[in-house]
Order: C-alpha cells, then structure tokens, then sequence
C-alpha cells in the first residue's frame, strides 16, 4: 500500500509491469479469498479486451515464478494468494494503479491510515503532531478533540477552550453544523476540571528467564493472534507461563494496554483495569463499549467456566485464555493443548534450573527423573530447586526418596507439598468416583487404563465408568489413547498412590493431608 513493491530480504524484488502489479495488488487485498478470473479481470481492467484472460494467465505465471512464497493457488477456476502486507504510510495507497476497484480501495485504505494515524496521536497527545495533523484535516473533529485534551493535559486550558470556539466557528462556517458529541465532551469537561488521561494498563506478569520449549504451541499462538488463543491442560504443565511467553511476545502489537485478570467476575476487572470502578448494569456491554477502537491484550487465567468470559472478546484486541478444561462452546478460540515437555525440552529445563555440570554428571539418573515427572515443568522445577538448595545431594538420592512413597512426606515436606500442590487442587474439583478410580489405578501403578478392567475393579457398569474416564480426560488427568484406553502419566500414578496410602491409613491420614 502506496506503491506496490516487494522484498526478499533486503533486496527490493521486480513486480513487472503495471498491470501485472495490479493483479497481485488484488490478490492481496483479498488475502486467502479465491478470486474467480472474471472478478480478477473486473478488478483490473474498467474495459477488458478479449485478450485479458490471456493477459491475467500470464500474469500469474510470472508472478508465481517471482514470488513462490506468495502460494499463488488455481483453483476451481480462479485464484487464491496470501502474504503479510504493510502499508509504510508514505504516497498515495495502490499508487500509479488505476481502475474503479482500486480507487474505491485508495479511499477505503485513505480512511483505514487516517484511523490508524489517530489512534497513535491518542496514544501519544503530542500537541505539535495534532496541530500539524489538525492544519492538515481542519473538518476532521477527533484530532480536534484529542488537540483540545492535549493542550488541558499540558495546563494550557485557556488554549484548549479557545480552540474549542474556532472550531465550531469554523464547522458552522463551512458545513452548518455544531461541533459533535465528543468535541462537545471534551469542551465540557475541562469547563468542570474532570478531564483525564485514559489509563494504560500494564498488568502482564514477569516473563521466566528459563522458560524452555513450546516453540509449536507458540508460533501456532503468533499466527492466531488478535483471535482468541486458549490454552488448556492439566494443572502444573505450564498453562500460565506460556500465556504469559506469549503475551511478551506480542504486547508491542497492542499499544492500548496489557491486562492480566485471575478470578470469577473478569468482565469487573477489565472495567477496573481502564479505570471504571463499580460498574452498574450489562459489564460485558460496557467493556466492548470502552475497549471499542482500541488494541488491548487480554489475558484470562484459569478460566473455570465459559460464561465469565463469553463476549467479551472485541475486534482488535486479543485474549489469551488458559483452563484446565477446553471450553467447547466458546465460539471463536483456538486451542492449544499443552502436556509435558518434549525430551530435549525437559533436559535443557532441568540443566537451566540445576545447572548443567550437575545435570550432565548423572545422565541416566536425570532422564529416569524426569520420567517420573512427566516431564511436567512445575514439579521440575520445584525438585530442581530443592536440588540447588542441596550442593551435596546427587539426583540419584532424590530418586532413592521419591521410591520411598509411604514416607515421601518425610524426606522433603514443603517441598513435597509445593510439588504436589497442583494435583491436590485439582483433587479437590474431582467427583468421588473420579477420585476412588484414580486412585485405585494409581496405587496399583498402572500406566494404561482400560475402561472394562476398571468397571470390574469399580463395581460399575461400562457406561458409568466411560463417563467417569472422560471427565478425568477432560482435566488431563489421564490421557485417551484409543476407544476405552487411557494412559495414567507417571506423575499423576506417583502423586495418587501417595494419596492413596495416607488414605488407607487412618494414622497418617491428617498428617499426609497436613504436608500435602
């Protein structure tokens, strides 16, 4: 947009004649929609000749030499391309293009930078760049109303209220119109001395210096955004890190704001993040009222059900959302399912977090250990701790203590909780089926589950327990593998068993629930 070019790199590549621009140039203006040969050629010529289907044949033959990574597909008598386009606001938009099509484009791409081009003066309120901006568009009244709070802003309100009059003076000379509503606001306020900046929140949390992996999960998140990206699995896999890796990643990409929100009542808390307090009457409504033009990234953690954040996504902004459960009826998201990490994630976790002398003296040792964690990054990251904090303990001691489960508490009590501390909440959300079933499996360390062996086991019927099955598959508490089989990860049978055992035992019950 302006001139139609192309880069490789840093080399500007040769598009071809006009008319061949022009049909890359519609191409893209309808990225990834299959344009039929009668609506390419109506795009480009106002008075096609009988040799412009001909003409557009070639076109795309030689475009397709020239640009392989545009995709340029046929299909079903037309053509589909798709690229990144970026508009560098210098010249006219589609310049030296000429047709009924991409004049009606310049004007629509004209009004789509001078949108853009005020949203940025809002977000910074420069006084010199929205009076240029304003000499240049004088009927335009946003800038005129952003010029105006600006100047408040600076203590310059008796400039901002003279402003005020000379643009009414200058509408009603040159249109016979009041100024608008907004301009009209503005004026208002500052008369009563209630003119504020609009907040800009900031309430992303730290990145982790060692996050590790998830390098799929995250380019496919990139490609999704500002659509919904929601990330679900079972509690201690890294959900929140991740949604926060992300947001980092991206939080350039929405200069309104980042807000980060954990509880029940979201729509409340977004309307506290931009300064409305106490907020009466539809709260998901006044949201999209106020993140209406903006750009803010959301991201919602533990979401524990659809509805707390059902409509509240608003075009422009994104959300990250991270549940345990996928929330199915939430139209719109896409999901990403994490679990634990790939091997070679998990070897370069734990060498980050104890150090990799350490890490590479037991070879063997670690993997077993990291088998025995699922490869789940909290609790690696919790035995990784209690490693470091330990110079003279080798992993094989921790292994030897973790063999011991009857007595796990014994050997590394808040450490033991800490690491544990995700399965116990999660525990806690589970039916008594769900939980009697998991433990049985658990204590017999049992790695697959199969549906009819555990209806023997349970004394239910196979309905009832593929029920039950599910909904620990749900929360990834144990994983589907075909019809009626399901895996039992390693750290969730160790983390089980132990609460099997403290159960089984009334003596040591309080004190097992006590440490965990």
């Amino acid at each position: 947009m302006g001139p139609v070019r192309a880069w490789r790199d840093e080399e500007e590549i040769e598009l071809g004649p006009r008319q061949q621009r022009a049909v890359l140039a519609a191409l893209l203006l309808n990225n990834g929609i299959r344009l039929s040969n009668d609506q390419l050629i109506g795009m480009v010529w106002d008075d096609p000749t009988p040799s412009a289907v001909m003409a557009l044949r070639t076109y795309v033959y030689k475009l397709r030499k020239t640009l392989p990574e545009l995709n340029l597909q046929s299909r079903d008598g037309g053509y589909t391309a798709g690229a990144e386009i970026v508009d560098d606001c210098r010249g006219e938009p589609l310049e030296g293009l000429r047709s009924a099509y991409f004049d009606a484009q310049r004007v629509r791409l004209g009004d789509h930078r001078l949108k853009a081009r005020e949203d940025c003066l809002e977000r910074e309120l420069d006084v010199l760049e929205l009076q240029r901006h304003v000499a240049d568009f004088p009927l335009r009244e946003r800038p005129r109303a952003l010029l105006m709070r600006a100047l408040y802003l600076e203590g310059r309100q008796g400039e901002a209220l003279d402003h005020f009059h000379r643009a009414r003076a200058l509408l009603i000379e040159e249109l016979g119109l009041e100024p608008g509503p907004e301009l009209r606001e503005v004026h208002a306020r500052i008369l009563t001395g209630d003119l504020t900046l609009p907040r800009r929140p900031e309430q992303l949390v730290p990145d982790l210096v060692d996050f590790t992996g998830r390098a799929e999960e995250i380019a496919q998140a990139l490609r999704t955004l500002p659509g919904t990206v929601g990330i679900t699995g079972m509690r201690g896999s890294g959900k929140t890190a991740l949604a926060t890796r992300i947001g980092h990643l991206v939080k350039e990409r929405f200069p309104d704001g980042q807000i980060f929100v954990r509880g029940r009542d979201v729509a409340n808390e977004l309307l506290r993040a931009v300064g409305v307090e106490n907020p009466v009457g539809d709260k998901a409504a006044l949201w999209r009222e106020k993140a209406r033009g903006k750009r803010f990234l959301v991201v919602v953690d533990d979401v524990r059900d659809a509805e707390t954040v059902r409509d509240l996504a608003t075009p422009g902004s994104a959300m990250i959302l991270t549940s345990v459960r996928r929330l199915h009826e939430l139209p719109g998201v896409t999901w990403l399912k994490i679990a634990g990490l790939a091997e070679r994630e998990a070897r370069e976790f734990l060498r980050k977090v104890i150090g990799p002398a350490r890490a590479d003296a037991e070879p063997e040792q670690a993997e077993r250990l990291l088998e025995r964690l699922s490869r789940l990054p909290h609790p690696i990251r919790v035995i990784g701790g209690t490693l470091s904090s330990r110079p003279h303990w080798t992993i094989e001691m921790v292994l030897l203590q973790m063999d011991r489960k009857s007595r796990l508490v014994d050997v590394i009590p808040a450490d033991c909780a800490a690491m544990m501390a995700p399965l116990v909440a999660a525990e806690k959300q589970l039916s008594d089926p769900e939980r009697r079933l998991l433990m049985c499996f658990a204590h017999r360390d049992v790695e697959v589950i199969d549906s009819h062996e555990a209806a023997e086991l349970c004394g239910g019927d196979d309905g009832e327990i593929e029920l039950v099955l599910e909904s620990l598959s749900g929360v990834h508490l144990i994983e589907p593998l075909v019809l009626g089989r399901y895996r039992l990860p390693r750290f969730v049978r160790l983390c089980f068993a132990l609460r099997a055992v403290a159960s089984s035992r009334p003596d040591q019950a309080v004190y097992a629930e006590t440490m965990l």
